[in-house]
């Protein structure tokens, strides 16, 4: 076993995301080597600014470093496939970005590399690891809800409600085909797969841009942050605002979905209901203490994050006590502390719960056959798209 202060890490991309994993890296006491940015010039910058050692000049650079064992990707979806690639091909351990990949072709590839090279290969949902999805996972998996019936909810935010508001996950080339489906979406489909045991099987979908033109600005906007009086052009928006999705599920259950950049007032709204045979169970990631649960026969309860009074599942993803309430960064805390302690054992543990290049993979196929879902106006199935 590897003790965690003697794990040396980099991370590529110092944005907003960036910046979130190294905060978690440094509470969890690995040795962060470096960062990369987009160019020598900005990796330097960041890494002043960031307080890091390193601004590595280039990804050969970066790879060079023998005190560099284990590799985070936070750049652009488009940088995932090729940097992924060159990280394996070096024998480091990988956590990536979601979504894994620009598609299922380049997914599929990714898993196999990652199981050639024998290395750690995470993806980075780390909703997952908010401590009453755990919970959740524990419940389903014991029965207390019952065989699974109808799986509903929503993530909507509103960061790009205006078409002043400009990011570069809006353009194909740099975020892909799929924009609010392939970005957020892809955290609610993974994070109800992995609490329900269930995947989706066919996907009916719509898409709908309702800001089909914004303006650009002419220089480098940081997510989460608009355009405000920055000097702009027009650009022509081909990816998807929102979306409305119906999913069928291997076992029989149903599902309900939607997806929206463009929702005033949801900040980072993603909200679950589980519905089985037994009983209800939901959860709401702006109210991430409390899980709902649901009875027929009688009063319905709100479980508040207490590793005390939580399964295993549930307690061992928390970290601080009842009433002290845990939230976004704490989920990467979470997630990390997980991966890490797997890398220091040698390899993913038998009862591992974080998302591997499988679990990426299968997203993708989700994206792809959602694409091909809003193109023809049918049922698709996913994996055959």
């Amino acid at each position: 076993m590897t003790a965690l202060n003697g794990i040396g890490v980099a991370v590529i991309g110092t944005g907003f995301i960036g910046t979130v994993h190294l905060g978690a890296l440094r509470r969890l006491g690995v040795n962060v080597t470096g960062v990369l940015g987009s160019d020598a010039a900005r990796s330097s910058e960041r890494a002043e600014a960031l307080g890091v050692a390193k601004g590595y000049a280039s990804l050969d650079e970066l790879l060079s470093d023998p005190a560099v064992q284990v590799v985070h990707v936070t750049s652009p979806n488009h940088a995932h496939y090729p940097q992924v690639k060159q990280i394996l091909a070096a024998g480091r351990h990988v956590i990536c970005e979601k979504p894994l990949a620009m598609t299922a072709a380049q997914s599929a590839e990714m898993v196999d590399l990652a199981r050639a090279s024998g290395k750690v290969a995470a993806v980075c949902y780390n909703i997952r690891f908010y401590p009453l999805n755990q919970q959740a996972r524990g419940m389903v998996a014991e029965g207390a809800l019952g065989d699974i019936r109808l799986v509903t909810g929503q993530y909507h935010q509103d960061w790009l409600a205006k078409d002043t508001d400009w990011n570069w996950r809006l353009e194909v080339e740099a975020g892909g085909a799929l924009r609010s489906v392939g970005d957020i979406g892809t955290h609610w489909v993974d994070l109800t797969s992995f609490i329900t045991g269930q995947k989706a099987v066919e996907v009916l979908a719509e898409l709908t841009t309702f800001i089909p033109e914004r303006r650009k600005p002419t220089g480098p906007v940081e997510t989460f942050a608009s355009a405000g009086a920055a000097r702009t052009v027009p650009q022509r928006i081909e990816t998807d605002d929102a979306a409305q999705i119906l999913i069928r599920y291997a076992n029989g259950a149903k599902g309900m979905m939607s997806t929206s950049q463009v929702s005033h007032g949801r900040k980072n709204a993603l909200f679950w209901d589980i519905s089985g045979a037994k009983g209800s169970a939901a959860w709401h990631s702006e109210t991430p203490d409390h899980l709902w649960l649901g009875h027929r026969d009688g009063p319905n309860q709100i479980l508040q994050r207490d590793p005390g009074a939580m399964n295993a599942l549930g307690a061992a993803a928390a970290s601080l006590p009842g009433g002290h309430v845990e939230g976004f960064a704490d989920s990467f805390h979470a997630f990390f502390r997980a991966v890490y302690a797997d890398i220091a054992a040698g390899g993913r543990s038998e009862n591992a719960t974080w998302a591997s290049f499988e679990d990426g993979h299968y997203e993708m196929q989700f994206c792809d056959a959602v694409l091909e879902s809003a193109r023809s106006g049918r049922w698709v199935r996913v994996g055959a798209a």
